[in-house]
């Protein structure tokens, strides 16, 4: 497997991914337009077949912050580190953006929690609360957990 920027043509098939677990209200829907439009964000995992098995998002927030999202892998290629790679390829994403505080919005806090994030009040990040959560429909009903992470910068390495 490779874990790889995502490019324009790969839009459809990361949509198509994040579907699967969106009809179970266990990710939001992103279309294949609203993943083009945000399409340097995204780095997708492709298997040795050359089929889309796992994406993610870096979503910013503001120049020091942003958002570790839409991490969705296949139900074939879970359990063999696919996750964790895509994560890691984010966090390079936003460390090379300037980024060094990262947080997700789960409903696996463990998979976070192994990663060395620390579960935080997501009051921490009104950035997000203004530009996603307002007008999320389950915004009253959201069983998200919040957790965060500092990254190493550039010069501490």
């Amino acid at each position: 497997m490779i874990i790889r920027r995502a490019i324009t043509a790969d839009a459809e098939s990361v949509s198509r991914l994040i579907e699967q677990f969106a009809v179970d209200a266990l990710m939001l829907r992103r279309s294949p337009d609203s993943v083009r439009l945000a399409i340097d964000d995204y780095v997708v995992a492709v298997a040795l077949t050359g089929e889309i098995v796992g994406c993610g998002a870096l979503k910013e927030y503001s120049p020091s912050v942003a958002e570790v999202a839409a991490i969705a892998v296949s139900p074939a290629a879970q359990g063999q580190g696919t996750g964790t790679a895509i994560v890691h390829a984010i966090e390079g994403l936003a460390t090379k953006r300037g980024i060094y505080e990262v947080f997700a919005l789960t409903l696996k806090p463990g998979f976070f929690s192994s990663m060395g994030y620390h579960r935080v009040d997501r009051a921490r990040f009104p950035e997000k609360i203004r530009r996603d959560c307002l007008g999320c429909a389950r915004r009253f009903a959201c069983n998200e957990i919040c957790f965060a992470r500092s990254l190493p910068s550039r010069l501490a390495a």
